[in-house]
């Protein structure tokens, strides 16, 4: 176990999501296993997605759960499991292919799809939603407006770095509203980053969090509480399984995609530990009651 550091417990509370995904559907894979291939793939979902529910119940933090439409259609038991338990579930699309690939009326077809079969299983509404890969680019704006016209309330797709797959340098960093026309608008949730040098880095989720050394992701914690803001963290329940079958595919994806798998689940632990977290609907009642919105715009902060 790696040490923590030793200042006083945190008062912000901050996001913790989970993208319900299994480990053949990643876009690191995409290139190697087809959609059409799926079925024919040893599912871990159900096991590895219990296992980060217990984790947070162990913790007794909530969180926000994205659920693939492909998996909340074979799996409704394991998205009723998750209300259940006390947390929030949202869509992550139906297959799981990056936004900027698709056309705009695949795009809505795909996401009204995956929000009704969520929304079946779970016997709720579904207010948030997370695009593949963080596929929602300077190329993929126009999705927006297609997700509030489809009712979402809020979306947590756009991260604000440069990377080769996805991003948008200069966005902000801090919860903004876009303005979609025709009054509608939606609220933009960002994930983690850290600001550094004048650059803005991504931190506290996902193959960062795998990847980067603790006291880099405590810095971004501490960073994101020192303006009072809430860092949004997220992970796959596949990165909570060391034993996954390994598939064939280049070697910068098979790096992102396994190394330090198996430090993971006590990293979340840490995280867990120290943080206090709560889901993305308590973030949005929580702003609508203090009227406390940025305003839009795609600059850093």
């Amino acid at each position: 176990m790696e040490s923590l550091p030793q200042n006083a417990s945190a008062p912000t509370t901050h996001i913790m999501s989970v993208d319900v995904e299994d480990y053949f559907q990643v876009e690191a894979f995409a290139g190697t296993v087809a959609v059409d291939s799926w079925d024919r793939w040893p599912s871990r979902v159900v096991a590895n997605t219990q296992r980060a529910l217990d984790l947070l119940d162990q913790h007794g933090a909530k969180a926000t759960f994205f659920f693939v439409g492909w998996v909340a259609e074979r799996f409704p038991d394991l998205v009723r499991d998750a209300v259940a338990r006390g947390h929030e579930v949202a869509c992550h699309s139906y297959w799981h292919r990056a936004v900027y690939k698709l056309s705009p009326e695949e795009f809505r077809q795909d996401t009204h799809m995956a929000k009704d079969v969520i929304e079946q299983a779970a016997g709720v509404p579904v207010k948030g939603y997370r695009a593949p890969t963080w596929s929602i680019t300077r190329q993929s704006m126009w999705a927006l407006r297609i997700l509030a016209e489809a009712g979402f309330l809020y979306d947590s797709s756009v991260y604000p770095i440069r990377h080769d797959l996805y991003g948008i340098p200069g966005a902000q960093r801090v919860p903004y509203t876009h303005k979609c026309g025709d009054n509608l608008q939606l609220r933009e949730y960002p994930p983690a980053t850290l600001r550094l040098g004048g650059i803005t880095l991504p931190a506290a989720g996902g193959g960062y969090l795998r990847l980067f050394p603790m006291a880099y992701t405590h810095r971004a914690f501490q960073q994101a509480e020192n303006h009072a803001q809430a860092a949004v963290v997220y992970f796959h329940p596949w990165e909570l399984d060391p034993e996954q079958p390994r598939i064939r595919a280049k070697l910068r994806s098979r790096f992102r995609h396994y190394t330090n798998l198996r430090r993971m689940e006590a990293r979340l632990a840490q995280l867990l530990s120290r943080y206090r977290f709560q889901r993305f609907e308590d973030a949005l009642r929580a702003e609508g009651q203090n009227a406390s919105f940025a305003k839009p715009g795609l600059h850093a902060q």
